[in-house]
């Protein structure tokens, strides 16, 4: 089966990630580098998160069952969750501690070029993966601007991948300028405070990265246009008067729960509204295939006036 887009971008970050982990760590026990170590330790995170990611998705595709009746789409948005936790304690918090200890114990930098030349070689590696990453998000996005686009969307693990190779990118431009003026400057804090920075980096990553996995762990409703377009597709239909209320939810990427509430023709016989209902989530389900489960609750208005001073009934209190 062919790789989806998804994990495309995830497998190109993971293969990068793992090529240079080991090389970062290499080049900071050679040089003594504090934000070179920081960088091994984002490598090696940014690897861990690719698994999570793939592992969500895996489970993510489990049918439904009797304790699960709405399936497992929610584990994706879990394991995202994991991912952001993962990198504020693991990636972030090691970072700004080691940072902290080599501002408490400086060590001179040696061998600088070997740290030059794995920065050099990670930034083709990240930059590639960035690049694959973007592709593929910006292929979901449309036209939106990207901070729209990473609000809206309900796939969070290509945006995922975005954030951690722009980490990347932008945590080997910090190791590079802490390693430069800590080293031509004989200064060692330089290196200790880029370090930190990548931890402050990956930190910020984490949080925003997470408040987006809490929105949709939560529950959130389909876009606007998609619900606009439900309430368009069943008003189009001869024997609806109006559609009362449109409530939807995301279980997954594309995987959402719907419940209508319709009101029908009154003069229309009771036994004629099974019918009509399915013929309602057959076009709803035709526009829109993303809509696995339909709930659509009908309501008919009431057969004939009531005298003046009469009490009508609640409305609703009549129902097909």
């Amino acid at each position: 089966m062919p790789l989806s887009s998804s994990q495309k971008a995830i497998f190109t970050a993971m293969a990068a990630n793992l090529a240079i982990a080991i090389t970062k760590f290499i080049a900071a026990e050679v040089s003594g580098s504090s934000a070179m170590r920081a960088e091994g330790i984002h490598s090696v995170v940014d690897t861990g998160n690719g698994l999570l990611l793939l592992l969500g998705m895996r489970m993510s595709r489990k049918p439904a069952d009797p304790n699960h009746p709405f399936g497992y789409g929610k584990e994706l948005y879990f394991w995202t969750l994991i991912v952001a936790m993962w990198i504020f304690a693991v990636g972030g918090g090691m970072s700004i501690y080691e940072g902290i200890t080599h501002l408490r114990h400086p060590r001179p930098l040696e061998s600088v070029f070997l740290s030059y030349l794995v920065l050099g070689v990670s930034a083709i590696f990240d930059g590639f993966s960035w690049r694959i990453a973007y592709g593929a998000f910006r292929g979901g996005a449309g036209r939106r601007p990207i901070w729209q686009a990473i609000h809206v969307t309900k796939d969070l693990t290509i945006p995922a991948v975005l954030f951690e190779d722009s980490a990347a990118l932008l945590g080997l431009a910090a190791a590079f300028l802490g390693i430069t003026f800590g080293y031509y400057l004989n200064n060692p804090s330089f290196d200790g405070i880029a370090s930190i920075l990548i931890g402050v980096l990956l930190a910020a990553v984490a949080l925003l990265l997470g408040y987006e996995s809490r929105g949709l762990l939560v529950g959130e409703s389909a876009d606007p246009k998609t619900i606009s377009s439900i309430r368009a597709l069943v008003e189009k239909d001869p024997a609806v008067v109006q559609v009362i209320r449109v409530l939807t939810m995301h279980f997954g990427p594309n995987e959402i729960l719907l419940n209508l509430e319709v009101q029908f023709k009154g003069d229309l016989p009771v036994g004629e509204i099974a019918p009509i209902i399915d013929r309602l989530e057959r076009t709803i389900r035709e526009h829109h295939p993303e809509i696995r489960r339909i709930f659509i609750e009908a309501e008919t208005p009431p057969p004939h006036r009531f005298a003046p001073g009469s009490i009508e009934p609640e409305k609703g209190e009549e129902r097909g």
